[in-house]
This record gives structure tokens, C-alpha cells and sequence, in this order.
């Protein structure tokens, strides 16, 4: 049985872990949210190499022998060094441009993420890679992880504080968006209920649950067959983990 360990500053990375789920669904799991010291977007580069170290070296005592960096920001200040660092098969996640790029017919893809996000160096080389072609339009979600950290995700509130960021977008013409960030995804019928069916919203979460099956492949670590072990681990209140949790398991079934 693979041990996988899976971590974001809060419960956003569950999005992850519902398409992890559905390609491994017997394996051994242990998530840890860091809802603590949540949202990361705001953060220092060094705050953030700090605490995802921490974690990592939590996750990898419990028998983690990979683990799923399940937050732009975090990889994109931490991913690359704690891979030389700690020596472990990590998995990080990144804004979708690339496919954004070839789907847009306007030509504008909007971006919603987090600042550290935006502000990170592998954004900006995926942009000049992947975005010479289309015109790239931003905005930080604002208020969109505390809406998700505390569960309001399709009320009247949450759709106002949507729209204030999305509706930028929408006026500078994008119509193919990516969601930046691993809370967005739990908003996303907000989103979609502002911008309209002909608005496409590309989150990565998919690829990374193929990218972790060809690592795991790659490096030849044991696959099991049976029920699957999910341990749950919160460096705050675990109301929210909770929750969330129990809602991408009974979207489901």
C-alpha cells in the first residue's frame, strides 16, 4: 500500500484529493491541513518554505513516501526546494494556462488566484511559455479562501464576494478561466452561475491526480488493492476539514 500524504494551508487541496481519489481509491492517505496559519497567499516565500517543511517532515514520520503539495502558492514558493532538500517524490500544482491557451476562442484567458500565487517565478515562466498568444487578464479571489475555510459556498454572501473578483474578468472579454488556487474549485457554482454556460473554467486537479499515478509508476512505489486508509489532520479547529471532507466523499456516491 502506497502511503501518500497530501497537504494545503487548509481544507482547498481536498479538491485535489476528490480526483486522487477517483484514480486511487485503495490507497493509504494522510492530509493535513494548515488551516492554523491559512490563507498562505498573503505570506512571506520564507514563511511559507517554513511550514510546508514542517508538514512535510510530519507527513513523512507517518510513512508519507510521497507527497501532494495541493496549493499554488505553497509549490510555488517551496515545491522546488524541498524536493532537493527532503529528497522525496513531491507533486506540486500549478495555474493552467497552458490548456486555458488552446481552448480560449476570444483570445483572453482570465486567471483568479492567490497573490502569492501571481507573484510566483513558476507562473510568470508559464505565461511567457504558454501565453504569447492569447491576451492574460488577473485577479487575486479575494475573500474566496475564507468563504471555503468556512463552509459558505453557494450563499447570496458568497456570490457577491465572487463576483467582485470574477466580473473583471468577464468585462475584458476572457471566456476560458483558470482557477488558481485549490479552494476556487468548491465555488465554482458561483462562478458559473455569473459568467454563464459559454464561460469555461479549467482547474488543474485532474492532472495532478495522473501526474502522482506516473510518479508513483515511475519510482516504483507499491500500489495496494483493498479499502483505503484516510487519516485526516488539521493544525487548527477541524470543523472545516470535517465538512469539506464529507462533501466530496458524498459527491461521490
Amino acid at each position: 500500500m502506497a502511503t501518500i500524504g497530501i497537504m494545503d494551508s487548509g481544507v482547498g487541496g481536498l479538491s485535489v484529493f476528490k480526483e486522487i481519489l477517483k484514480i486511487l481509491p485503495d490507497e493509504k492517505y494522510i492530509y493535513f491541513s494548515d488551516n492554523a496559519w491559512c490563507p498562505y497567499g498573503e505570506k512571506s516565500p520564507e514563511f511559507i518554505i517554513d511550514r510546508v517543511r514542517e508538514i512535510i517532515s510530519v507527513l513523512m514520520d507517518k510513512g508519507a513516501e510521497i507527497i501532494v503539495i495541493a496549493c499554488n502558492t505553497a509549490t510555488a514558493a517551496a515545491a522546488r526546494q524541498l524536493r532537493e532538500e527532503l529528497g522525496i517524490p513531491i507533486i506540486g500544482i500549478e495555474p493552467a494556462i497552458k490548456p486555458a491557451a488552446k481552448l480560449s476562442r476570444s483570445g483572453v484567458i482570465g486567471v483568479l488566484a492567490t497573490a502569492g500565487t501571481l507573484g510566483g517565478n513558476k507562473y510568470h515562466l508559464s505565461k511567457s511559455l504558454h501565453g504569447e498568444n492569447v491576451r492574460i487578464v488577473e485577479r487575486v479571489g479575494e475573500g474566496f479562501v475564507e468563504l471555503v475555510e468556512n463552509v459558505d459556498l453557494d450563499s447570496k454572501h458568497a456570490e457577491d464576494i465572487v463576483r467582485r473578483s470574477l466580473q473583471p474578468l468577464l468585462d475584458e472579454g476572457a471566456d476560458t478561466i483558470v482557477l488558481g488556487c485549490t479552494h476556487y474549485p468548491f465555488l465554482l457554482d458561483s462562478m458559473q452561475k455569473i459568467a454563464g454556460p459559454e464561460v469555461l473554467f479549467i482547474d488543474p486537479s485532474e492532472a495532478v491526480a495522473k501526474h502522482l499515478l506516473e510518479v508513483i509508476q515511475q519510482k516504483n512505489i507499491g500500489l495496494h488493492e483493498g479499502k483505503p486508509d484516510i487519516e485526516l489532520i488539521s493544525s487548527g479547529a477541524p470543523d472545516a476539514l470535517r465538512k469539506v471532507f464529507k462533501l466530496i466523499r458524498s459527491a461521490d456516491r
